[in-house]
């Protein structure tokens, strides 16, 4: 399988990704009006609520003050979606009245702003951002692809609305139920969907594409799946009080950092998963010289043609199968029958894109961005992720340490994380010092996303240990 190793410098500006000019020569009015908004609606947060938060938590809101005017003027798009989040949670609170068994009656909440119906819209919006997305790719209308943009912008903005919501409540059932909405699988599900769209989207608006949307968004929509089960089997939208070793600030700092990494981990993986699509959609002789054999060998252009559809016919059973495994972990899944009924549905209508993706390859392989695209995108969401894994890590021990007595006790969990961040930096370290390219950067990319669903989901699944309590 050919594996392109080539330190070549790249040109991706016609794709917008040109240096932008230091930060503080593109901040306006409305730029500083956005953050003394934001640093006076978290000083009022920190202000009324004082007496529940400990010196730690204030750091951790001062932080997270500046963190949001940093990334708003960062990625301008975003203070719109912060605008309209801090609209909707606002109007949610004040027509909770302080009363939690308002959300059952009060219009607003039981079908809009409560944070299981937003939860809901959150999913539906991001199946009909999916379904557009695969429509704009074929008919390839302008309009379009602002529609399917457009739902993925709402989702996110009720995804996150509804976490904002939920936070509350949990104040409304009792003081020391309240907690911030990053303490179980539910919880960390909609936080997934909402890092993962977050940050396709900023690529999305910085390479001038939306030709990725359709794969970044099936494995946000595999998180919504999750989110139908686990709520209707394990009624896990039901807010509880924390369990004693979830009970400590650094949970409010390892778990978002944690899933930073896992939500640009899953793009990267779907934009290799892009790449190997357009490698086996592509004719031999349309491939980029990169990708063609070197001297030939003595072999007639054919004879090259034919060895590269040999090539791409394995590759695409390949696909296929990392496709199955990606679906069948949900099935060990067990449970009533109905439960078990709808894993098989969902396993197999997965089965069902992953085919239809494969047999469509040569239309879809034309519409997808260059190589040389898929692999920026691929390497940066990568990269990003691993400083924040490698964070999270950190934290995770120091957390570990406060709770257990000591650093790393080779809980199943901590292991796998482990095998999930060395996987990440191999795939670094080859890049930077051997000039990893292609194909096989590419398969390694998605394989990883195997990896990382297993530390993600299977280790509660087939596993116990000191993170028991998350389990399954």
């Amino acid at each position: 399988m050919h594996k392109a190793n080539t330190t070549t410098p790249i040109d991706l500006s016609r794709y917008g990704s040109d240096a932008p000019p230091a930060w503080w020569r593109r901040l306006n009015a409305m730029d500083v009006l956005y953050a003394l908004a934001t640093l006076g609606l978290f000083a009022y947060g920190g202000m009324k609520n004082r007496d529940l938060m400990d010196y730690y938590e204030v750091i951790i809101l001062m932080g997270g003050a500046l963190a949001t005017v940093a990334i708003g003027w960062f990625w301008r798009p975003l203070q719109i979606v912060f605008a309209c989040v801090t609209v909707l949670s606002l109007s949610a609170v004040a027509l909770y009245q302080g009363d939690l068994a308002r959300g059952e009656t009060a219009f607003g909440l039981k079908y809009m702003l409560a944070s299981q119906p937003a939860v809901m819209w959150m999913s539906v919006l991001f199946v009909l951002a999916t379904v557009m997305y695969w429509v704009n790719v074929f008919f390839d209308k302008p309009t379009l692809g602002w529609l399917a943009s457009r739902l993925a912008y709402a989702a996110l903005v009720l995804g996150s609305t509804a976490l904002m919501v939920r936070w509350h409540e949990s104040y409304l059932i009792a003081a020391d139920v309240g907690h911030i909405p990053v303490s179980n699988l539910y919880e960390v599900f909609i936080l997934f969907s909402l890092l993962t769209t977050a940050f396709y989207l900023y690529y999305e608006n910085h390479y001038k594409t939306k030709q990725l949307g359709p794969y970044v968004l099936l494995v946000v929509c595999m998180s919504v799946g999750f989110l139908l089960w686990y709520s209707v089997a394990r009624g896990a939208h039901e807010i509880k009080p924390l369990i004693p070793a979830l009970q400590s600030w650094w949970m409010k700092i390892h778990v978002p950092a944690n899933f930073i990494g896992y939500g640009t981990f899953s793009l990267a993986a779907m934009v290799a998963f892009a790449y190997l699509i357009k490698y086996v959609g592509t004719p031999y002789d349309a491939l980029p010289k990169a990708f063609r054999v070197s001297g030939a060998n003595g072999l007639s252009t054919g004879d090259l043609m034919s060895q590269h559809a040999r090539k791409t016919r394995v590759a695409t059973v390949v696909l296929w199968v990392l496709g199955a495994l990606l679906f069948a972990e949900p099935l060990m899944f067990r449970g009533v029958q109905f439960m078990a009924t709808y894993w098989a549905i969902y396993f197999a209508v997965g089965l069902v894109i992953i085919g239809a993706i494969l047999m469509a390859r040569r239309r879809l392989a034309s519409k997808l961005p260059d190589f040389e695209v898929l692999d920026d995108i691929m390497y940066k969401s990568i990269a990003v992720g691993f400083v924040f894994f490698t964070i999270a890590t950190i934290l995770g021990a120091l957390w570990a340490a406060d709770a257990w007595g000591k650093y790393w006790s080779w809980d199943p969990k901590e292991t796998w994380a482990l095998v999930v961040w060395l996987n990440y930096a191999a795939w670094l370290h080859l890049r930077l010092v051997a000039g990893l390219r292609g194909v096989f950067s590419a398969y390694w990319a998605l394989i990883g996303l195997v990896i990382t669903g297993f530390a993600f989901l299977g280790v509660n699944i087939f596993l116990s240990g000191l993170h028991s309590y998350g389990g399954l």
